[in-house]
């Protein structure tokens, strides 16, 4: 499927800039409230950071983290409910240990958690300190994208392909916007305080793993594996203030080779694909209204890696200020 670039719009209540998974599930809210909307974006699927994401539920460079939890437990509700009630969404609930050199803390998500646990330093693999258990849910993006684009044309809403020079020009074609533009929201809004975090990350052939893991204290960024249905995605780097998106083969042996310290089967997969995402990072996700001449702007953005870990919980809450205000 793929979004039309409609040239006879129906009247639309909001305007959604941004057709990643922030986007789609505000859109998708919004619809759900009885608004008419109408979703503009440069790019859809492949063309968005969504696409590249190893997109599992792990609050991952979002400030402040007080704020960030509610959004993440609303978002894992809604995960933990597509898993059980929608398998063509491509949401998959998976064991999640995560890694430590010595003793960590529990995160401050923790509690709202149903199930997380300490696991023993014995049953660790060799040379980590400490680690804990919990139920993650990994979102596979080349299923779940198209789900929600069908989801938001289901419900009466318009995609569309179009790209706003800056916020006062979709301002004169909807009174009403929602800013999902991600690391777009730096020229768009401006906003300059946004920067990205380049991350690059190895698909390879499932050996038959299940279980993701999660270690950000072994250097080079963060390690991750990611067991998707038919590949496993490695991770990965966080290069800050870095941009480039074509992959760089030297930083891939590196990748593997973190991972494989937690998986040995992964030494020798096949590798399907390497690809870059920019992450949008910001000292704080920005979700708040702002009065503007002609119109109000609700900005829904800077979830840094945790975009999806936020997308529900982000887009009912920015849902809830448009429509009350």
């Amino acid at each position: 499927m793929a979004a039309r670039p409609s040239e006879q719009s129906t009247a639309t209540d909001v305007l959604v800039l941004g057709g990643g998974v922030a986007g789609l599930s505000t859109a998708l809210c919004l619809l759900q409230a009885g608004r008419r909307v109408r979703v503009a974006a440069r790019a859809y699927l492949a063309g968005t950071t969504s696409a590249v994401a190893a997109a599992f539920w792990y609050p991952y460079r979002a400030y402040p983290e007080a704020m960030v939890a509610p959004w993440a437990r609303a978002s894992y509700e809604r995960f933990a409910e597509l898993a059980r009630a929608a398998p063509e969404a491509g949401v998959t609930r998976r064991d999640t240990i995560e890694v430590f050199p010595q003793f960590a803390p529990p995160p401050a998500w923790a509690s709202d958690l149903p199930d997380f646990e300490f696991v023993p330093t014995a049953a660790l693999p060799p040379g980590y300190g400490a680690g804990h258990r919990f139920t993650s849910y990994v979102v596979e993006t080349p299923i779940y994208l198209p789900w929600l684009m069908r989801q938001v044309e289901a419900a009466g809403g318009e995609l569309r392909v179009h790209a706003y020079a800056d916020l006062d020009e979709a301002l004169r074609d909807c009174p009403r916007v929602v800013d999902c533009t991600g690391l777009g929201a730096r020229e768009l809004v401006p906003d300059p305080s946004v920067y990205a975090v380049r991350g690059q990350v190895v698909r390879v052939r499932n050996p038959g793993l299940s279980r993701v893991w999660i270690d950000e204290y072994s250097g080079g960024g963060i390690t991750y594996i990611v067991p998707r249905s038919h590949d496993v995605v490695l991770g990965g780097t966080a290069d800050e203030r870095e941009e480039d998106t074509t992959p760089d083969p030297a930083r891939t042996p590196g990748i593997i080779a973190r991972c494989a310290r937690l998986e040995p089967a992964l030494a020798g997969a096949e590798i399907v694909s390497v690809a870059v995402g920019l992450r949008p990072a910001r000292p704080a996700v920005r979700l708040e209204l702002e009065a503007r001449p002609g119109g109000v702007v609700v900005h829904n953005y800077g979830h840094g890696g945790a975009g999806v870990t936020l997308s529900w919980g982000c887009a009912a809450a920015a849902a809830h200020l448009l429509l009350h205000t």
